[in-house]
């Protein structure tokens, strides 16, 4: 039984430019193309030659990909001119790429209201449109935009508005769900009414996320007929944002009811590359990846609960649908008071420590756990603290940074200054740091920074070392409330890792995840122990 083809439209470039707060650059533009068309989606809508500098410039100059067909988007031409006078058209045209996608409206309230033309005039507009850019050979998509809202008010009109395109030889014409209000079984049954009239080889799918279904919307599509997904990365877009192809690809190729009737042009082995490209567009944008994202996620496979850790490591279909590694993600198991004895052997495991899971020890550290997560902290977010923590409850962790005191004035005058000390006590040398900032914290951290040179035993270990977030969490309320402070951390490596301090003490709070910092990363890279010596 041969398997019908579905075709990947990626609009991360497009409709994910209008995400509140993004704002690509040409080069951002060109890394994010070329990382799609490594993946193999068919095309990629790469923006709107002529609205704007940036997309002109990019189709310009647009990178030559193998796989993939850039798109160009615009929208049908004005009322009162002609196809062939519309400076908009001239500039897809130029933009010289094999296809174009012209949005238009198909919902009669929309022209009436936004457009404020005839609705015999917006048919002829797409008509002509489309006539436009198959005489100039162009591959012709047709985006129906408010398509459902569109049907649901008047169907007779919205199929009109598809045929204008469809009679004149459009390849595509994608259904548009713009304001994400349309609910799976809607879809299922618009486009199985749709479908007697145009096959579904030439339907699409553009869903947006208003009611969290835009990847349910897309599927539903899918099993009702239509053979073009339109989708971001990471379900970037407007507003809610658009169905995430980072969701639905993996779902094509992983569940048996998408792939064994249907086929892609992405190869099977690219999947392993899909929380690498999640990630690059976190980091493109310099934002924090949303630990939650089906498959790619961070805690797309991570277990808390101790019976749930104890069945996985048994056997991971216990709770895993898919194993991570298929979507180049990971295990990871979650230390937290609600962690057993499975948990930290699991964790220990991670960390190539061996140890009997009858020693007393791991009660031990599992206790110690328990107790400090009832005191405020959380190792859910902490690895490092965690690993130091289970290693020097195992003896494993020698002394290094041994903190003899800290002291940190605030004093205004005509400015606000904030110095700190702090005085390390090194091989029985003291060794004093000083250091500003414009806080406590920030000056406690210069303190140690600018000072790295002075501990000449750990200097070469901290040259590279990054301070590159640093979080604060009041636990409860008043003027006693538990602080807890997490610090991400990075060196040379590119690997970051997460540090945590509790204390009603801001400053001691985030003194200790600073400490635990630097602590780890002498630990990690096998640094010698801080001597015993009588203090000079």
């Amino acid at each position: 039984m041969s398997k019908e083809r579905i075709y990947l439209f990626d609009t991360t470039l497009r409709d994910g430019s209008q995400t509140q707060g993004v704002d690509f650059s040409l080069q951002d533009k060109i890394k994010i193309s070329k990382a799609l068309a490594m993946l193999g989606l068919d095309y990629i809508e790469a923006g709107w030659p002529g609205a704007n500098p940036l997309d002109t410039s990019f189709f310009n100059g647009q990178p030559d990909v193998k796989d993939s067909t850039f798109v160009a988007f615009g929208m049908t031409k004005k009322s009162g001119r002609s196809a062939e006078n519309d400076p908009g058209l001239s500039s897809l045209l130029n933009a010289n790429t094999r296809s174009v996608c012209i949005v238009g409206k198909t919902w009669d309230f929309h022209v009436d209201v936004a457009l404020g033309i005839t609705k015999e005039e917006n048919l002829t507009n797409i008509k002509e449109t489309a006539k436009y850019f198959i005489k100039n050979k162009r591959e012709f998509i047709f985006d129906a935009e408010h398509f459902f809202d569109g049907y649901k008010n008047n169907p007779t009109y919205a199929l009109d508005c598809l045929k204008q395109a469809y009679d004149e030889g459009a390849r595509w014409l994608v259904l548009c769900d713009t304001n994400g209000g349309t609910l799976p079984h809607e879809v299922g049954e618009i486009i199985s009414k749709v479908s007697n009239s145009i096959p579904g080889k030439n339907l699409g799918i553009h869903a947006h996320n208003d009611t969290e279904n835009a990847v349910s919307n897309s599927l539903t599509a899918i099993l009702a007929g239509v053979r073009q997904v339109q989708g971001t990365i990471n379900g970037l877009g407007e507003r809610c944002g658009n169905a995430n192809l980072m969701s639905i690809i993996p779902t094509l190729f992983l569940k048996k009811s998408f792939s064994e009737k249907f086929e892609l042009n992405i190869k099977e082995e690219k999947l392993s590359s899909f929380t690498d490209c999640s990630r690059m567009l976190d980091e493109i944008l310099n934002r924090k990846p949303n630990r939650s994202l089906a498959y790619v996620g961070g805690s797309a496979f991570s277990h808390k609960g101790g019976l749930h850790v104890s069945a996985v490591q048994k056997d991971p279909k216990t709770y895993e649908h898919i194993e991570p590694e298929l979507v180049g993600n990971h295990r990871n198991i979650i230390i937290s008071d609600q962690a057993g004895k499975s948990n930290i052997l699991s964790r220990l495991e991670k960390y190539g420590i061996k140890i009997d899971s009858k020693d007393p020890k791991i009660l031990k550290i599992l206790d110690e756990v328990k107790d400090r997560e009832f005191s405020g902290y959380s190792y859910d977010g902490a690895d490092a603290s965690f690993e130091l923590l289970a290693n020097r409850l195992l003896g494993k962790v020698p002394d290094y940074l041994n903190v003899e005191s800290y002291s940190v004035t605030v004093e205004k005058s005509d400015k606000l200054n904030t110095n700190a000390e702090v005085v390390f006590l090194i091989d029985g040398k003291k060794i004093k740091c000083s250091g500003k900032g414009n806080g406590p914290v920030n000056a406690l951290d210069n303190a140690i920074r600018e000072n790295f040179s002075k501990v000449e035993k750990y200097y070469n270990f901290f040259s590279d070392l990054k301070l590159l977030d640093y979080k604060v969490r009041i636990l409860n309320t008043g003027t006693e409330a538990i602080t807890r402070v997490l610090i991400e951390s990075s060196d040379k490596s590119g690997v970051s890792w997460f540090t945590i301090g509790v204390s009603p003490n801001i400053i001691e709070a985030s003194f200790r995840a600073l400490i635990d910092s630097l602590d780890y990363k002498l630990f990690k890279e096998n640094a010698p122990a801080n001597l015993k010596i009588n203090a000079k």
